[in-house]
């Protein structure tokens, strides 16, 4: 038998013939990607020897990462002087990290996680997106994140006096639950988290929950193998998380009683490791930091 007497199968979608019954066998859409870590680009070392600038900079945050501790306040450096060579530069040491930030309240910001855990750009926003002033924080989350959600005397108090509508059927024992655990929080100091992807919960229970905790000026998105969205409500220390897998469908939907939900938070062993891989970035250019 020769090589071209050898018959030619074809296969995958549309390569085989209908089903009398007219079904036909259906592929499941695979994911479209992930992200991933990958090391920042940089210039050539003898091109950047000369950015004394960035080069502080370095310097300043080497030295925040080894003094930075768990439950501290945000360290906390403001680059808005650098020159244009200088902050290209900083901008490509870091890099973007998986989680972003925005915050729309007394002020407008957006923040974005470095490459480096902990290790946040924070710029602060004009009306029309100009940039006010550019931060780097370290920090397991940026400052602005644990801003208070309200400034009211009682945030909880509009709950007590809610009526749902008829075809509301299982929204307001959620919102007891939820406003029982909220108003402890501050002295406990406990989490709680409600699973509504395991409630049966109608569109309209959704709708009326969302009306009732309402948006607060926090929205955190954090990529990896899908997407979780982080939104927090108008009630303290209230926050609406919910994870996406990778072609977009939404797999899990929880409200969560914490300070800041763990998913948006910089662990802090990799905080402290973030000061050895800077170091690995950086000794190309300028040697060891000190």
């Amino acid at each position: 038998m020769k090589l071209r007497d050898i018959p030619i199968v074809t296969l995958g979608p549309g390569s085989q013939p209908q089903e009398p019954d007219g079904e036909n066998l259906e592929y499941i859409q695979m994911p479209t990607g992930m992200s991933s870590y990958s090391a920042p680009t940089t210039p050539e070392p003898e091109e950047v020897r000369d950015l004394l600038g960035a080069k502080e900079v370095m310097d300043w945050l080497t030295g925040a990462l080894n003094q930075w501790a768990p439950e501290s306040e945000p360290l906390m450096a403001n680059i808005g002087r650098l020159d244009a060579a200088n902050r290209e530069l900083v901008n490509q040491i870091l890099g973007d990290g998986e989680v972003s930030a925005k915050f729309s309240g007394v002020v407008r910001a957006r923040m974005q996680e470095s490459v480096l855990a902990g290790v946040w750009r924070t710029f602060y926003l004009d009306k029309d997106d100009n940039i006010l002033h550019d931060l780097i924080e370290v920090a397991d989350v940026p400052y602005l994140v644990r801003m208070p959600a309200s400034r009211e005397p009682d945030p909880f108090a509009r709950l007590k006096k809610l009526e749902a509508p008829e075809d509301v059927m299982n929204a307001m024992p959620i919102l007891t639950e939820i406003r029982e655990h909220a108003e402890q929080y501050p002295l406990k100091r406990q989490p709680h988290s409600i699973n509504l992807t395991l409630l049966p919960l109608s569109e309209a229970d959704v709708a009326f929950l969302e009306e009732a905790l309402g948006k607060g000026p926090v929205d955190v998105l954090s990529r990896g193998y899908g997407d979780c969205r982080v939104i927090g409500t108008t009630l303290p220390n209230v926050w609406w998380v919910r994870f996406y897998n990778s072609m977009g469908t939404l797999i899990l939907d929880t409200i969560e009683v914490i300070d800041v939900p763990n998913v948006v938070k910089a662990a802090g062993e990799d905080i402290r490791d973030s000061a050895a891989r800077l170091g690995e970035i950086i000794e190309p250019y300028w040697g060891e930091v000190e």
